[in-house]
């Protein structure tokens, strides 16, 4: 494996001249200094009506304006992407724990991707001397940020999450337990699917990323898990008091949890019904001539039973199904080979 980034997960910043370090050490310790006591909340009768999705920034704000072309660039994302990072040599069996290998390095380069295209969410120079600062032990892990007056101003925020799109869940697996109110009015939660871009080896490869307000989002989570999912027993949630504000230092308590939780099932977001066609859309996506899922279910059945003949037949009807080009047919039928290789004992 080759990278391009470093792996301290702390302070990974593309922005040299953001040095955020003090900084956060004596908020930190000031907020560690809070005492904070997790306080139960239980659904109530008759049920609230869902939370109301925001209307769209408005374009003629300075802020509404960044958002939206920030999401436009974030939207753009695939064409502009660039990465030094090569995998090889990854056994099948080993595919299903690479976002957990590779999920912070896909997250810095896509921040790293929108400070390179600053000329796209920026092109009228509003936000001179920001730039963009990844920090995963704060929230958002993503944030743009300057100096004004000699002070730290945080523009807004993108809690940042790759999804490994051959992963055997389906889904993104990453739990969002951040409470609403720790989450700024115009943050955006974005998840960016990828995979490698021979299947089995080379370079991480990115799609359509999903980008929803963070704030909505975590209502949406907190409405689910109280009114919306099956549960024969009370539905309940703890909350932190005091509650947090936006951009609260590292060491903060920002997360809801959920009670009887035993299946760890709170923050999945992908299980809150905003994003299901989102998600049936990716897993359709052609890798190497193939569905995303045919792939998925591929390595599924093979990692479980070794099911070689079975998996063979099943992508040359998927293969035929789909009216694949000759080549690229010959090409996803070179790597079942690869792959059938790995497999067998």
């Amino acid at each position: 494996m080759t990278d391009d980034a470093g792996a301290s997960g702390i302070n990974e910043t593309v922005a040299p001249e953001f040095d955020l370090a003090s900084d956060e050490a004596a908020e930190g310790a000031a907020a560690a200094a809070v005492p904070v006591v997790m306080v139960e909340y239980a659904e109530v009768s008759p049920a609230p009506l869902e939370p109301a999705k925001p209307p769209a920034p408005d374009p003629t704000t300075k802020v509404g304006r960044l958002v939206a072309n920030v999401t436009d660039a974030l939207m753009a994302l695939p064409t502009y992407w660039q990465t030094q990072t090569t995998i090889e040599g990854i056994e099948a069996g080993d595919l299903f724990g690479l976002n957990g290998a590779l999920g912070g390095t896909i997250e810095i380069n896509v921040v790293a991707t929108l400070n390179r295209i600053r000329k796209v969410w920026d092109p009228n120079d509003e936000w001179p001397g920001y730039g963009f600062v990844r920090n995963s032990q704060s929230f958002p892990d993503v944030r743009l940020v300057g100096y004004e007056a000699g002070e730290l101003v945080n523009a807004f925020g993108i809690e940042l999450k790759g999804w490994y799109l051959l992963a055997k869940e389906g889904e993104p697996s990453f739990r969002y337990k951040v409470c609403p109110e720790a989450c700024e009015e115009h943050d955006l939660l974005v998840i960016v699917p990828w995979h490698l871009s021979n299947v089995l080896a080379g370079q991480p490869t990115i799609h359509e990323p999903f980008i929803g307000n963070a704030r909505w989002l975590a209502e949406m989570r907190n409405h689910w898990w109280l009114y919306q999912r099956q549960s024969t027993g009370t539905r309940r949630l703890k909350r932190p008091q005091p509650l947090p504000a936006p951009y609260s230092p590292p060491r903060s308590k920002t997360s809801d949890e959920g009670v009887n939780d035993s299946g760890r099932n709170f923050g999945r977001v992908s299980r809150v019904n905003v994003m299901n066609d989102y998600l049936k859309a990716m897993l359709l996506t052609q890798v190497s001539g193939v569905d995303a899922n045919a792939w998925r279910n591929f390595f599924i059945t093979n990692t479980k039973a070794g099911r070689a003949a079975v998996s063979a037949a099943t992508l040359e009807i998927e293969l035929a199904s789909k009216k694949v080009k000759r080549e690229t047919a010959e090409e996803a039928r070179d790597l079942l080979s690869r792959i059938l290789d790995l497999l067998r004992p």
